[in-house]
């Protein structure tokens, strides 16, 4: 999905739309995992669908994920 729609859809909508394509995501990784994968090139395109929701949920400053450790670490070592 474009980013530009999905800029423009809700932020729940969002979540939701967040929860189901990581929920595919494992379900396609499940099959992969045991050789039953019908279509492998969809795990990409999800995974860049899932990247982009937790990046407009963290343009809006609603995203539920927190610091990296790399960042964490950063901001320590200052």
């Amino acid at each position: 999905m474009k980013a530009k729609v999905l800029r423009e859809t809700a932020s729940d909508e969002l979540r939701e739309m967040l929860q189901d394509s990581e929920e595919e995501l494992f379900n396609l990784r499940f099959q992969g995992a045991t050789e039953e994968i019908k279509n492998p090139a969809g795990i990409p395109k999800i995974r860049r669908n899932v990247a982009r929701i937790k990046t407009i949920l963290a343009e809006r400053g609603e995203s539920e994920v927190g610091p990296t450790k790399r960042t964490a670490s950063k901001e320590g070592a200052s």
